[in-house]
């Protein structure tokens, strides 16, 4: 299951392409994994997501622990993880990359919502990332 309509704090398997992988002309990512919906564009038809890795993020590394109790809620590993904004992907919703979660049924790409309180903070690492203008920190993925 896709939703018809993308919100901001929905957290989806994706094929999230880093940026290392773009530089390499990669098209397909390494790995699925659960990202945040961060930014609806143009009236919802595009998004910008940040990934969630169980990789912790080097000395102030643009990152946001994700707590314990938000992990349960949205069935992920027991295993610490962050919400990053070192590399963003932008694309026109749905896309070719969202994925089914493994082990869910029915089928569905969707783990839940993040709290607002964490989607509000991480809005704000990533605007303050987004300001800095670094070259190749959004990720467009093709359609």
């Amino acid at each position: 299951m896709i939703p018809p309509r993308p919100e901001a704090g929905l957290v989806l398997r994706y094929s999230f392409l880093w940026r290392h992988e773009a530089d390499q002309g990669r098209e397909e990512a390494a790995k699925d994994r659960p990202v945040v919906v961060l930014v609806l564009l143009a009236e919802g038809e595009e998004v910008i997501v940040a990934p969630i890795t169980t990789v912790a993020p080097g000395r102030n590394a643009p990152a946001i622990e994700v707590p314990s109790r938000v992990r349960a809620h949205l069935g992920l590993d027991a295993e610490r993880c962050w919400i990053t904004v070192a590399t963003l992907n932008h694309f026109v919703w749905p896309g070719p990359d969202l994925r089914a979660i493994p082990g869910r049924t029915p089928a569905t790409s969707v783990y839940g919502f993040i709290p607002q309180r964490l989607l509000q903070a991480t809005r704000a690492i990533a605007m303050a990332e987004l300001s800095k203008r670094v070259p190749g920190l959004v990720v467009r993925r093709s359609q």
